[in-house]
């Protein structure tokens, strides 16, 4: 079995207030400056998943070794940090790539690992097939229904917090059982975060961009790594 240390989630247990026109922001009010919210969200997450996509090849191909939790964790929210810093600034994009970057580097191993398998490839491709079935499906949902997800943002914040906490737990405590109930939580989770994240730009609750896309990109990334986590206990037992 593959386990991974869920990423925390960027969403926040309250819905963000309007900011003022900035760089990479548009109007919430404004029919127009949603739309070019989510044309940019969109544009933006198709590069940042092809640039890290590159990264995660790479790293498989050199056998580069696994960051390790410690630096994992660290260069994920200094990355973060980073990113949340430079919003609305020339800086922002190349944050957004070194972050989405760094994530691709860290899948690599995991990746790896998985490909060894028995089945391997076909766990992967399973995997990465219905990451993009529920992303597409859930996305087309809101924009179509206009629906909004507001409401549980705590509780997702709140269901993250207890995932990651399990998943150190998981690790540290070497309980495979546990990892495989983490990995599922945090695939119900990734995926109730993509209706939340989705909806917040429709309804002009996120009229950032970039934050947009960081927010939907690792929840893409943990859905796809728990999705992986459970295919891959099913072939580790054959």
């Amino acid at each position: 079995m593959n386990s991974m240390t869920p990423i925390p989630s960027t969403t926040r247990p309250e819905t963000a207030h309007p900011s003022p026109v900035a760089a990479g922001t548009a109007l919430p009010s404004s029919v127009a400056g949603t739309s070019r919210v989510l044309r940019n969200t969109y544009a933006l997450l198709s590069m940042t998943l092809l640039f890290s996509a590159a990264i995660a090849a790479a790293s498989v191909a050199f056998e580069l070794p696994a960051p390790g939790l410690l630096l994992t964790l660290g260069g994920y929210f200094g990355l973060l940090f980073a990113v949340y810093k430079f919003k609305s600034s020339a800086w922002a994009l190349p944050a957004v790539f070194a972050l989405t970057g760094f994530m691709g580097y860290s899948l690599g191993p995991v990746l790896a690992k998985s490909l060894a398998l028995p089945g391997g490839a076909q766990v992967v491709t399973m995997a990465l097939a219905a990451t993009g079935a529920t992303f597409l499906a859930l996305s087309a949902w809101v924009l179509t229904t206009r629906r909004d997800f507001s409401f549980m943002g705590g509780f997702l914040f709140a269901g993250m917090v207890i995932a990651l906490i399990a998943g150190l737990g998981a690790v540290f405590l070497q309980m495979p059982a546990l990892g495989l109930a983490v990995a599922a939580m945090v695939a119900l989770l990734s995926a109730g975060l993509i209706l939340f994240e989705t909806s917040r730009i429709v309804t002009g609750g996120e009229t950032n961009y970039v934050l947009a896309t960081v927010g939907l990109y690792v929840s893409i990334f943990n859905l796809f790594t728990s999705l992986l986590s459970l295919f891959g206990f099913g072939s580790s037992d054959e």
